[in-house]
């Protein structure tokens, strides 16, 4: 049985990175795509080949479409030289930046910031990489909870989410004929340093959260990474188009 290959784009630190490690210590090989930090990249490689894992990273800026050509050819080229096959099986559009503002202080450039990064990017990202992505593989879209619940300060960031969630469905309906698995994860509050780790570091924001979730605590990197994982599973073959929230319960 051929080992099956994943791309996660900012695979090099916080939520791409967990996802990665799952996916390595399931089987799978996995191609990450890093932003700046050749650091974080390389000892990523480093940490999941020395457990007998196969992996390699590539630079990109999922915020620059007119990089996309370029990136496509070097995949292919890694495909090739380091796991000798011409196709991948898995795409987790992870990349993303977290920017806050209301909106009445939200400025056009971290509008187009956040359109180009977390909804332009995963479109035309996808686009350019399907005919490298195997019949029958899968695709996990990354979303966030607050499609569904409301807090300040995230108005733009949620609807670039809520535009995430809509490009699935559409992805599922138009690449099933290959049968291709579309689906949105949708993290809630997580220990990372996404916003400057305010979740992670603030205890009193950190409490706020537990205390509005059914398990009692706010989400640690592993429930995220684990449900992906998960959700790429030969068990969950037969779950498409669906916006899945990883939150513990959050707002219910």
């Amino acid at each position: 049985m051929n080992q099956k290959i994943a791309i996660i784009t900012g695979a090099s630190r916080g939520l791409g990175k967990n996802t990665a490690l799952h996916l390595a210590a399931q089987g799978v090989a996995l191609i990450g795509t890093y932003h700046i930090n050749t650091v974080e990249a390389d000892a990523l490689v480093r940490e999941i080949e020395s457990k007998g894992g196969r992996a390699a990273m590539l630079q990109l800026d999922v915020g620059n479409s007119a990089s996309f050509d370029s990136f496509i050819g070097k995949l292919k080229e890694v495909l090739h030289a380091k796991f000798n096959v011409e196709k991948f099986d898995y795409l987790i559009n992870n990349a993303g930046v977290g920017l806050g503002a209301s909106i009445a202080e939200t400025t056009e450039e971290q509008f187009d910031q956040l359109m180009n990064i977390h909804l332009k990017g995963p479109f035309f990202l996808t686009q350019k990489l399907l005919p490298v992505i195997a019949d029958g593989g899968r695709i996990v879209n990354i979303s966030s909870g607050l499609t569904r619940f409301s807090f300040p300060d995230y108005a733009a960031y949620a609807m670039m989410k809520g535009g995430v969630e809509v490009m699935t469905r559409y992805m599922a309906k138009e690449f099933g004929a290959r049968g291709i698995v579309v689906n949105t994860l949708a993290p809630g509050a997580i220990e990372t340093d996404f916003r400057g780790g305010a979740v992670r570091d603030n205890a009193q924001i950190n409490g706020h959260i537990a205390s509005m979730t059914a398990l009692g605590r706010v989400g640690l990197p592993d429930d995220i990474g684990g449900a992906i994982a998960a959700l790429l599973s030969d068990g969950s073959r037969w779950i498409n188009a669906q916006r899945i929230e990883v939150s513990g319960g959050i707002f219910i």
